[in-house]
């Protein structure tokens, strides 16, 4: 897989795990972000259909093809039950963002060897280091 950083947005599909519908949410915010810079967004939300105009799909085992980046606004708590969903998503990095940081995650994450970083989504976006 390219490296995320190299691909134009609109070849580079980012997941948003915890997404919200809720304007005042940094997943809100991240989500809007993303599509604004015409980024592939696929939000991941258990009962929402739509964030704005972005369709929101409902698990991970529901999205198919390739994942350049999945950013998460989940706490370790609830994104425990959903390791190895994320593991199997194979995505090319994962951004923890803060209050999301999740050591047994981050283990799982290592020994599948798939790169993470602890930033937040919205500043990487506005200083051009998405």
């Amino acid at each position: 897989m390219h490296h995320p950083r190299r691909l134009k947005p609109e070849e580079h599909r980012v997941v948003v795990l915890g997404a919200s519908p809720k304007p005042v949410r940094y997943a809100y915010q991240a989500v809007r972000l993303l599509a604004d810079h015409r980024y592939q967004v696929i939000p991941v939300h258990p009962k929402a259909r739509r964030i704005d105009e972005v369709a929101v799909v409902h698990d991970l085992k529901s999205i198919a093809g390739p994942v350049h980046t999945l950013t998460l606004y989940l706490g370790a708590e609830r994104s425990r039950p959903l390791i190895e969903d994320i593991v199997a998503l194979k995505p090319g990095r994962i951004i923890f963002n803060p209050g999301s940081e999740s050591r047994d995650l981050e283990h799982a994450l290592h020994d599948a060897h798939i790169p993470f970083e602890h930033a937040c989504t919205l500043v990487l976006l506005r200083t051009g280091q998405f």
